[in-house]
């Protein structure tokens, strides 16, 4: 993990900001217990840092929805592939490559999951993702967070101006594994398949700040151009928006939480031995309908955007 380069701390949180242009450890103390003012702080923490990474939680699955609500309303866990979740919390994906008795116990394996926003091809996409660390690999199964805000603050002039305005298609023919949904061949032109059209630069409903919203490169394209100009048009903007100068990657340890805000943070992980057991909880939090932003670089910028350019 990045090493910290400041720490901002009071009576009961305390916040360290890694060294790369996202993401913050806080420490807090167990999550089970916090009060309504020490969860403003690890609230706002979570705001100003895109990412938190809270360590050392002992949490059960009715524990970790108990935290997860504190951020929001929870949604219904969607399809990770063929897994199985625990019946009794519709809220919960098991994120993991295990399978006992034939059955696998959770969804989305052991490859690499590339970069992305969770669940761009709702018409609503979720606000927070929090995610437990069960059973960890002894490496790989990384995951890695990209500044959003920290991207359309260094985007070049003429590309800017190219998506102003402008919105992506996001195809809802493939769940979050990638696996084609019932009832569709593949073969359908993206153009008029189902799914919801979310502006390119989005306002965060919360901060005010405007960011980059790119959902997923696959079963995607820019709403109104033809098939090369679309290509086009996401290839540089993926270019961009990969910039490892953006980016900060997690080595996973156990009892680890990590929250992130999927209105202003991409992610992605990396694959590992798929004979090592990973087992991870998830749970998400319902979002708010995107907000077309600006995206004329007017605004006032995040902090964390600002900081990445100094």
């Amino acid at each position: 993990m990045s090493s910290v380069s400041e720490e901002v701390t009071d009576r009961t949180v305390a916040t360290k900001r890694t060294a790369a242009p996202i993401g913050a450890l806080v420490d807090c103390g167990d999550v089970r217990t916090l009060d309504e003012r020490t969860f403003r702080e690890v609230h706002r923490a979570f705001l100003d840092n895109l990412v938190i990474l809270i360590r050392g939680q002992e949490l059960g699955i009715a524990d970790l929805l108990a935290f997860g609500r504190r951020f929001g309303e929870l949604t219904p866990a969607a399809p990770v592939h063929k897994g199985q979740k625990p019946r009794d919390y519709p809220e919960l994906a098991v994120i993991s490559n295990v399978v006992e008795n034939g059955v696998a116990i959770g969804g989305l394996g052991d490859g690499e999951a590339v970069w992305h926003s969770d669940s761009c091809f709702n018409d609503v996409p979720p606000g927070a993702s929090i995610l437990y660390s069960v059973e960890i690999p002894p490496s790989g199964g990384d995951t890695g967070f990209s500044n959003m805000y920290l991207a359309l603050e260094t985007m070049p002039e003429t590309l800017r101006k190219a998506i102003h305005g402008r919105s992506i298609k996001h195809d809802l023919r493939y769940t979050s594994g990638g696996q084609l949904r019932p009832g569709y061949t593949g073969f359908e032109d993206i153009r008029t398949t189902p799914g919801p059209k979310h502006p390119i630069v989005r306002t965060h409903p919360e901060t005010g700040f405007d960011a980059l919203y790119l959902g997923r490169r696959p079963h995607a394209c820019v709403d109104g151009a033809a098939p090369a100009e679309s290509e086009a048009l996401l290839d540089a903007l993926w270019a961009h928006a990969a910039n490892p100068e953006f980016t900060w990657h997690h080595q996973w340890k156990l009892g680890d939480i990590l929250v992130w805000d999927n209105r202003c943070a991409m992610h992605r992980r990396d694959a590992f031995d798929a004979t090592c057991r990973r087992v991870m909880h998830r749970t998400q939090c319902r979002g708010t309908p995107v907000i077309p932003g600006t995206g004329d670089g007017a605004g006032k910028r995040h902090p964390r955007a600002v900081d990445g350019r100094q």
